[in-house]
């Protein structure tokens, strides 16, 4: 059950999101089981096949050729996650690797890597090609990133110990960096009940400005015309747009449209105030739109100025 703390705390979004009581309705229902096709591994003809044979019930996602949604309970109990052929992992947390677009022979960084669920994504889209930096800060974290890496066969990932404020600069700048940042998470709430209970006005300001200077070390360390996507799984706009509106200065946003996924735009007004139009490009998730978890994403090319 939910307490009524939670629903409270809710109602500050109740002008911003669409058929607000649908919304407030799913959180008590339980999110979907879904994975990752892990192609390093094997093709999905092969990997569906195993499914068939086995008797497990499975779903295409609409948007998304190589994700599945998975009709049973203990995912994680399939001998084909344990061999590295999928990767359980939350339907909308596929969404900022491909919104990052990495290329074969790139080099990318990863900025807040762990558990390693979108940094294996990026090195199979790269198919093992270039070199992604998997950044972690916390010694304890960097256990469940490197067992992902090894148990999806990933081979052109390096891991990192910086603070991500103050990642050092190289001579040879990043194509793409992805900041999937420490958020709230008040989209993961569907994962079982209490993450909303730690929610605060407090909260949120004070990761506003962990956020910003995350994302603001991102765009310093891509190169000019190169690709920032900035993630969280959480609907706080001081989380979200206002961190983004900081960084306008140095990078412009591209709009985001992903064809058989359900998206609205980023807000451009909050609390009273007026925000940067341009931040209708950025795409809010809301999980009775598509039956998933909550999140943000926002798509930024560095200027051309900033060198």
């Amino acid at each position: 059950m939910h307490s009524l703390k939670n629903m409270e705390w809710l109602e500050r979004y109740r002008d911003m999101i669409p058929d607000f009581e649908g919304f407030r309705e799913v959180q008590s229902q339980a999110l979907p089981s879904t994975c990752r096709i892990n192609t390093l591994k094997i093709d999905k003809r092969s990997l569906l096949d195993r499914f068939c044979e086995s008797g497990i019930d499975y779903q295409s996602f609409a948007w998304y050729p190589l994700g599945l949604k998975l009709n049973l309970e203990g995912p994680g109990k399939l001998v084909e996650n344990l061999l590295g052929y999928i990767h359980i992992q939350e339907e909308l947390s596929m969404l900022p690797p491909l919104l990052l677009d990495p290329q074969p022979g790139e080099l990318i960084l990863d900025l807040c890597a762990s558990p390693g669920s979108k940094t294996c994504q990026i090195s199979q889209m790269m198919k093992n090609q270039g070199r992604v930096i998997a950044n972690e800060p916390s010694l304890g974290r960097v256990a469940p990133l490197r067992s992902n890496c090894d148990r999806l066969g990933v081979m052109n990932v390096a891991i990192t110990r910086y603070d991500g404020r103050r990642f050092p600069s190289r001579p040879v700048q990043f194509d793409r960096v992805l900041v999937d940042a420490p958020c709230s998470s008040e989209g993961r709430e569907r994962r079982g009940p209490g993450v909303l209970c730690k929610s605060s006005s407090k909260r949120s300001m004070d990761l506003h400005r962990l956020q910003v200077d995350l994302l603001r070390s991102a765009i310093r360390l891509v190169k000019p015309g190169g690709i920032v996507v900035y993630s969280t799984c959480t609907y706080a706009p001081e989380e979200n747009e206002l961190v983004v509106e900081k960084v306008l200065d140095l990078a412009r946003l591209e709009e985001i449209s992903i064809p058989g996924l359900a998206a609205c735009p980023g807000i451009t007004g909050w609390s009273g105030k007026d925000l940067n139009r341009e931040l209708c490009k950025t795409a809010r998730y809301y999980p009775h739109l598509n039956d998933t978890g909550g999140f943000f994403v926002a798509r930024l090319v560095k200027k051309q100025e900033h060198l």
